[in-house]
């Protein structure tokens, strides 16, 4: 199998997924396009040097659907050579957009090619594709019971024991840290500012990251879910599939749940052979990359079994990897893969996550990965693993080796 190499990557900021946010008024087309722009002109890229883009999108509906992997690149410059694939891998699809295109150059299918995601929540809210068989189908349902997200976090945190001292706590560290990156300018080399039609800047950093967070103000919110899990059944479907739980403990809150936000994200990725015919520099190869399922009903415990498969494949243990970066989807998630795995807080999302910045579902992947590879070189640190959890039960991860 051939190596696989990253080549760049960019990503919009994130915006506050509603009207009045700052991304609203782009297209989620146009968010793509203009991130493809900037990976053509950072790289100096040939009109026709493009093999295929694969984006990821959760809610592919209305103008968020279809044909926009297709249609972005050639709406960015690209001749039209290149081939479209749009995924729904829940929030792991960006990084499974990776994985695939990985896959197609280590198989030498493909030479270069563009891999993301893109999730305009503004204008597409979730659930605007439907919602699936899971949560609306009854004879799916009876069989594999669909408890809401935010339930199954709460879930997480009373099986392992987090209380809400412990979800606020991490919380306000990734308020800190987000801020304190972007006080420092590391986030500058891959964020790129959305313009709209006259060139004017709609956005320029992210807009969820509260700055002035204090414990105080975390300690003072309500639980978010205790009333829909009481109300809608899902605390009793729960315990039903865990009869060892005799009540759930609602421990999170807004703001210890990642935020709703709008946003894009690209990585370009490519063979040895087209970096060097391109005269391009390869930033980081990809090692290894994995998917998992997990239990339905509790569906975000899957980055441990995700993360300890992807080690297994590239022929390392947890020590070796010297920085992680996982989605933020809820406080409980990274506490617990922080236990399972035993990683010190220090070299876990070093430069905040998802409860900071938001969670454009689709996107989500191939930006935290992005942050990593910034983080490593910033450090000069030569192994990271990236991980999401997944709606319906998944984990996926990926362990990028930094290359000099």
């Amino acid at each position: 199998m051939r190596e696989i190499f990253i080549y760049d990557h960019v990503r919009t900021p994130r915006g506050r997924g509603k009207p009045d946010g700052g991304l609203h008024e782009a297209t989620p087309v146009e968010l793509v396009r203009q991130l493809m722009v900037a990976l053509k002109t950072r790289g100096n890229l040939p009109d026709d040097c493009l093999d295929e883009a694969v984006l990821g999108t959760v809610s592919a509906a209305g103008e968020q659907g279809a044909t926009l992997s297709r249609i972005a690149p050639i709406l960015a410059g690209f001749t039209d050579r290149a081939a479209g694939l749009h995924i729904n891998r829940a929030c792991a699809s960006a990084l499974e957009a990776v994985s695939i295109l990985g896959a197609k150059i280590g198989c030498g299918m493909v030479e270069l090619a563009m891999a993301g995601g893109v999730e305009s929540m503004s204008r597409i809210p979730m659930g605007a594709d439907g919602g699936g068989p899971h949560g609306i189908d009854p004879r799916v349902s009876s069989h594999t019971p669909f408890v809401m997200q935010g339930v199954s976090a709460d879930l997480l945190a009373t099986l392992n024991g987090y209380s809400r001292a412990d979800l606020d706590a991490y919380a306000l560290a990734s308020h800190q840290r987000a801020a304190a990156a972007w006080a420092n300018g590391w986030f500058a080399g891959a964020v790129v500012p959305v313009t709209d039609v006259l060139g004017e800047v709609l956005l320029d950093r992210d807009e969820h990251i509260r700055a002035d967070a204090s414990l105080e103000a975390l300690t003072a919110l309500k639980p978010a879910f205790a009333e829909l899990g009481k109300s809608m059944g899902f605390d009793s479907l729960a315990m039903q599939r865990y009869p060892q739980v005799d009540r759930i403990e609602h421990v999170h809150t807004a703001a210890t749940s990642s935020g709703i936000v709008d946003g894009a994200g690209l990585m370009l990725l490519g063979s040895a052979e087209v970096g060097a015919r391109l005269g391009l520099r390869p930033r980081a190869r990809i090692r290894s990359f994995i998917t998992v399922g997990s239990e339905p009903a509790l569906m975000l415990d899957g980055p441990t079994p995700a993360c300890q498969r992807a080690l297994a494949a590239a022929g390392l243990t947890a020590a070796d990897i010297e920085l992680w970066e996982l989605n933020e989807a809820f406080a409980a998630v990274p506490l617990r893969l922080m236990d399972t795995m035993n990683i010190p807080h220090e070299r876990m999302n070093v430069n905040g996550g998802a409860i900071a910045m938001g969670h454009p579902l689709g996107a989500s992947g191939v930006m935290i990965a992005g942050t990593l590879l910034d983080e490593m070189e910033r450090r000069g640190l030569g192994l990271g693993m990236v991980s999401l959890c997944a709606a319906g039960g998944m984990g996926i991860a990926m362990v990028l080796e930094r290359v000099n």
